[in-house]
């Protein structure tokens, strides 16, 4: 019995993902589109995950899909206007401690034209500032700054409960009920908060400073609880964010760089990895010298006998 000869089959070659057209290319190079935004403050990848399923982010003109990543040269646009995406470039994370005082307020532009901190702080390219948080316009102390967005909304992201400490100096009679009820919780317009801590500081008469630690950033959080007992609030500084103190020499419109144990400690209470960095022989870049503010401290400032509540 004959059989019949096979034929010769083209052999089938495969295909470098770098050599495929269409979008699925996007799926094999670049960086994940939401890891490149969140790096950039834009949002959380969380929250950029979602504008991507209600379809609010375009590449090239399409809707983004999950898992998709930015190659250069491609055009992405979120609610019709075009990001430059491409400022956000990986480059080593960097914190500042900025010393805000009072009457600065902590965003880019302001319609008023007040003062700002960002004018304040030292040139990024490429890149961005991103402030952890805010104080309110009379408030003053530490302010965290950073170019990594994704630090800054770990830091600032409620679900984390990190800790805020201020010295807060008060004008009016505090007794334990009042104590008493700070710490166990009293009902403002925007919900129940209370103080985590409450330390008696110095001072006598009825101005009278203390320590005072939140988990939350709510607006004007400290004063609010305080002025719900019929204390008003004289002087109010932020001397801690996290693990990281304000440095007690510093001064205000000045800023002091973390060096890289500092910072990898930082990323590390972020639940971020480490990174390596070119500047370990190098000192960070400071205006003052970083050591925690005391109890001493904040005494003498109330003499005017330092910076701290000039």
């Amino acid at each position: 019995m004959k059989t019949k000869p096979k034929k010769n089959r083209p052999t089938r070659r495969l295909q470098h993902p770098s050599n495929k057209k269409g979008p699925d290319r996007h799926y094999q190079e670049g960086e994940r589109l939401q890891k490149v935004l969140a790096r950039g403050g834009v949002a959380s990848r969380r929250e950029i995950e979602r504008w991507i399923e209600e379809g609010r982010l375009f590449v090239n003109g399409r809707k983004a899909r999950l898992g998709e990543r930015l190659q250069e040269g491609d055009k992405l646009q979120l609610n019709g206007r075009v990001l430059r995406w491409e400022k956000f470039a990986v480059q080593p994370t960097r914190v500042l401690c900025y010393y805000k005082p009072v009457g600065e307020v902590v965003t880019r532009r302001d319609p008023e034209g007040r003062p700002v901190i960002f004018t304040q702080l030292p040139k990024l390219s490429p890149g961005r500032w991103i402030a952890v948080g805010r104080l309110d316009i009379n408030t003053q102390g530490l302010i965290l700054v950073t170019n990594n967005g994704e630090l800054a909304n770990r830091l600032m992201h409620p679900s984390r409960e990190i800790e805020r400490e201020y010295a807060v100096r008060v004008l009016g009679k505090v007794d334990e009920t009042i104590l008493k009820n700070l710490t166990e919780g009293v009902l403002l317009d925007d919900g129940e908060a209370r103080f985590d801590r409450v330390e008696f500081s110095g001072g006598e008469g009825t101005n009278r400073w203390y320590r005072v630690v939140v988990k939350e950033g709510r607006n004007r959080l400290v004063r609010r609880l305080w002025e719900s007992q019929g204390i008003t609030v004289s002087r109010l500084l932020r001397i801690r964010y996290g693990p990281v103190p304000l440095p007690e020499k510093l001064r205000a419109h000045t800023y002091y760089e973390l060096d890289h144990k500092e910072l990898r400690q930082l990323l590390e209470f972020a639940g971020l990895p480490a990174e390596k960095s070119g500047r370990d022989s190098e000192p960070a870049l400071r205006t003052a010298s970083a050591r925690r503010t005391t109890k001493k401290d904040e005494r003498n400032a109330c003499s005017g006998n330092t910076t701290i509540c000039r």
